[in-house]
């Protein structure tokens, strides 16, 4: 099925990414973690209903919800979940976002100057770049990162549901509709009221580049390192002082730098350093932990541990605690029972004109917190590449023609 997508997706887009919603994992206590998410939701909702789009809610925690009711002879077919989240990452600067398009003509895409240099990125850094040349793009203007992760999922999540207003002859089964707040801080799907949003599967748009089908994930834990030292004038220091700054070098390189994330790819799992903070008499470090497979994950975890035991063995007391906060599990072991659910897709993707790209997650989405809460729900691209930077961009042609394959996917539920 054709359809004229590209003006109402792109001025979509446009629209939202302009909305400050980063989150913030300094207030992952409460949700959203920033009350500015509720700035989109609240204009979703708002469009939502203008589109006729009913039982329309934005919850306490900013998640909107809505229902489409399905085409004619489809009203019996289970309702199928759409779902993309709202928040934009902290990694970096989120407010402010000035989108832009560039005509690409090859070589380094500039997206913008800053303090009088370019900002840009090669394609021996990206080098889907060599496949994009004569392609319009969406970038920010360098200070920013853009938001299509996953402001272009919701954009084309919208964008399907005005073309479903305009033409409700378009087959498809009735519909769920929701966009979560903090995905990037871990705990975005929480909170959704799955009884009323009543959906039997859903689809999480908040992928990468078009054709991407992810329904395998990492399984995740964060970790929080400890270290307690013991403060003394350095003049005085010999066999007395226990530098904490000092235990945190020795930890990270007890860890084997083969498992950094620099260093691994497919299905390759990592323990990442985030962050550090330290003096003498107190350090942390905060890692986050990640792997496809259990079995791997759990050792991993176990080497951590290890790696504590081993120093404090060695202090002769235990100066070094390690924490772990379990994050998700990898989605496989529930949506690779429902393989219809892959199936469609690739049929939805092809029948636009896309050769789907079945690709393990390297991180993972709502839908890994969904589908262990019983609903089943793979990811699918949105076109955007370079996500989490200031030289994140989408080109237009993906986001129209992510609309094109939901307009196949849903068909084929209906």
């Amino acid at each position: 099925m054709q359809t004229n997508t590209g003006t109402d997706v792109l001025e979509r887009f446009f629209r939202y990414v302009q909305v400050n919603t980063e989150s913030s994992d300094e207030h992952a206590d409460r949700v959203p973690s920033t009350p500015c998410q509720f700035d989109l939701a609240n204009l979703l909702a708002d469009e939502l209903r203008e589109l006729g789009a009913r039982d329309v809610s934005v919850s306490d925690h900013a998640y909107v919800t809505a229902h489409i009711p399905a085409s004619s002879g489809a009203e019996d077919a289970p309702r199928l979940g759409l779902i993309a989240h709202l928040d934009t990452t902290e990694a970096a600067p989120g407010a402010g976002v000035r989108p832009h398009i560039v005509s690409y003509a090859g070589g380094d895409l500039v997206c913008g100057e800053v303090d009088g240099r370019p900002v840009s990125i090669s394609p021996e850094k990206e080098p889907a770049l060599d496949e994009l040349v004569g392609e319009d793009l969406v970038c920010t203007d360098g200070t920013t990162l853009l938001g299509a992760d996953d402001k272009a999922g919701v954009a084309e999540i919208m964008s399907l549901v005005a073309l479903l207003a305009a033409d409700p002859s378009i087959p498809h089964p009735p519909l769920g509709i929701c966009f979560c707040p903090d995905e990037e801080i871990g705990h975005g799907a929480a909170l959704l009221d799955l009884a009323s949003f009543g959906c039997a599967y859903a689809y999480t748009v908040d992928g990468g580049p078009v054709g991407e089908l992810e329904w395998e994930c990492f399984n995740a834990a964060e970790a929080t390192v400890s270290f307690e030292g013991f403060s003394i004038h350095p003049g005085d220091a010999k066999d007395r002082m226990v530098n904490a700054a000092n235990l945190l070098v020795d930890y990270q390189g007890l860890l084997p730098a083969a498992q950094r994330p620099e260093h691994t790819a497919g299905y390759e799992g990592f323990m990442h350093l985030m962050s550090v903070s330290g003096t003498v008499t107190h350090a942390t470090a905060r890692y986050i932990v990640r792997d496809h497979d259990a079995a791997k994950f759990e050792r991993k975890l176990e080497l951590m541990r290890a790696a504590a035991d081993f120093l404090n063995t060695r202090l002769g007391e235990e100066r070094v605690h390690v924490e772990f906060k379990r994050e998700y599990r990898n989605m496989a072991e529930v949506v690779g029972d429902h393989p219809e659910l892959i199936e469609r897709a690739e049929q939805a993707f092809s029948a636009a004109g896309v050769v789907p790209k079945v690709i393990p997650i390297r991180g993972g989405t709502d839908g890994a917190q969904l589908s262990f809460r019983g609903l089943p729900c793979p990811n699918l691209s949105t076109g955007a590449y370079c996500c989490h930077g200031v030289n994140e961009f989408i080109p237009v042609s993906s986001l129209e023609k992510m609309v094109e394959v939901l307009v196949e996917l849903v068909g084929r539920f209906a």
